[in-house]
């Protein structure tokens, strides 16, 4: 692990995403303590930047995913705020990351394709069952992230699938016990899973 290269991500990712906040303002209601949010999220920059370049190292994928993490978190922070997902975001993170990594891999462009079809259909079909927990947001999401992940393979584009559900099943159960039907946003753990995929597969 190269330390100088960890300490550079993380304030990349601290930096470049210090300003979410105020730009997520423009599609969800203004926080109440806009300093923990603030905070919160240059945190949460730097934690994933940090994670991104402890696990990736000096390989040509880190700049791309560092660079994938601004509108991630952005999806994350509007998310839990207004239970949205806008789709010039969800946008946003396909267009940064997809054509560079399809340049860097281009033997796993046609995987990493049919993994996001693949996951499109699957999170289509949950999110037309009655009763769906699942937005037309939470869909296209997922099928960005899968399609990411593909460049990285198959394990990564499973783990990716999975490990969202293992986040917010146990927060889903506890709002069921306590009583609280309050909607479980899913895109934070969807960003959250792929984050995971990333780095531990």
């Amino acid at each position: 692990m190269s330390v100088p290269l960890v300490i550079l991500a993380a304030v990349f990712g601290g930096s470049a995403t210090a300003f979410l906040p105020r730009l997520a303002r423009q599609w969800a209601a203004p926080a109440h303590d806009r300093r923990f949010v603030y905070a919160m999220t240059t945190l949460s920059g730097a934690a994933a930047s940090t994670l991104l370049a402890a696990t990736l190292g000096p390989s040509p994928l880190l700049p791309v995913l560092l660079l994938a993490v601004v509108p991630g978190l952005l999806l994350a922070l509007i998310d839990l705020r207004c239970l949205r997902l806008p789709d010039r975001v969800v946008g946003a993170l396909a267009i940064v990351p997809v054509p560079p990594l399809a340049v860097l891999r281009p033997e796993r462009l046609g995987s990493a394709l049919l993994g996001g079809a693949l996951v499109l259909t699957t999170y289509l079909v949950i999110a037309l069952l009655p009763g769906r927990g699942l937005g037309l947001g939470d869909v296209k999401l997922a099928a960005v992230l899968a399609t990411i992940l593909g460049f990285l393979g198959w394990p990564a584009v499973l783990a990716g699938l999975v490990v969202p559900h293992l986040i917010n099943g146990p927060i889903a159960l506890a709002l069921l016990l306590a009583r609280r039907g309050r909607p479980l946003p899913f895109g934070p753990a969807l960003l959250a899973g792929a984050l995971i995929a990333v780095t531990a597969v």
